[in-house]
């Protein structure tokens, strides 16, 4: 087997769930060779270096050996090679530590300090609290 289609290789070797994924994931510029995005239809050969972008990492891999046949993962080491620069990691491990601290304030779900401080500005756990001197004198 001298070429194969990329997107029938990423699936085969494990990098994306299904081939649809695969595909969509090249129609979304997000698969690229050597900088250029690239189409599903594109046939790669061995000695390629694909970049995948998976925000907010971008994951190069080098082509060892072409297949289209799904494999288990023991065996994906043999068809591809991980090149990802160390950069990219601190970025993945950077996106991790971060967390939603760059989420905007009031967009999205309460967090769970947000839920307490709303439960302790709404709770009346004490009716005497309630005491209001109202004059009733007529």
């Amino acid at each position: 087997m001298n070429e194969v289609r990329i997107d029938k290789w990423m699936w085969a070797t494990r990098l994306f769930k299904t081939r649809t994924v695969a595909a969509d994931a090249c129609k979304k510029n997000r698969v690229s060779i050597d900088g250029v995005p690239v189409k599903p239809s594109r046939m790669i050969k061995a000695g390629d270096v694909l970049q995948i972008r998976k925000p907010p990492v971008t994951f190069s891999f080098r082509v060892l050996a072409l297949t289209g046949n799904r494999m288990g993962a023991k065996l994906v080491p043999q068809y591809l090679e991980n090149v990802t620069p160390p950069e990219q990691y601190e970025l993945l491990e950077m996106s991790k530590i971060s967390g939603f601290v760059d989420r905007a304030r009031g967009l999205g779900r309460p967090t769970k300090k947000d839920r307490r401080e709303l439960e302790q500005f709404t709770d009346f756990s004490d009716p005497d609290d309630l005491n209001f001197d109202l004059d009733t004198e007529d």
